[in-house]
């Protein structure tokens, strides 16, 4: 999905600021355009992230027109930023992995103590360390 952006210019004084309007509070600075942009991507994928978390819906993105005749948005630049449509599938799907049986005992009796199935544990485990990663 590609996403329009809001690009407020910075300069040797002040940073770049990116919002993406259609997403309420996603923003970012830099301080180079690449940068900006680059955070406004993984801002963008983390409030949708936690808007799919939160059973929220996702908006769809606006077209570039509308935006850039906004009163709001006068002076800015605009552009787009893609974010990857997998982000939105949370359809189900088997996988088989291969661990040593030492390791698998342990993942088991940590997804046990934590109240979760092994596949359970293994996804909030890889949720919980994308708030550190992009």
């Amino acid at each position: 999905m590609r996403y329009p952006i809001a690009i407020e210019t910075g300069d040797e004084t002040k940073a770049f600021g990116v919002v993406v309007p259609d997403l309420p509070g996603c923003y970012s600075a830099g301080d180079d355009l690449d940068s900006a942009i680059a955070g406004a991507e993984e801002a963008a994928t983390a409030w949708i992230d936690a808007a799919l978390d939160a059973g929220e819906a996702i908006p769809m993105p606006s077209h570039l027109d509308d935006l850039r005749n906004k009163p709001s948005f006068s002076g800015w630049v605009f552009g787009v930023i893609t974010i990857d449509p997998a982000l939105l599938d949370d359809s189900v799907e088997r996988v088989n992995i291969t661990l040593p049986r030492r390791v698998l005992l342990r993942l088991d009796a940590l997804a046990k103590a934590a109240g979760e199935s092994r596949s359970g544990y293994v996804a909030q485990l890889t949720l919980e360390s994308r708030k550190g990663a992009p």
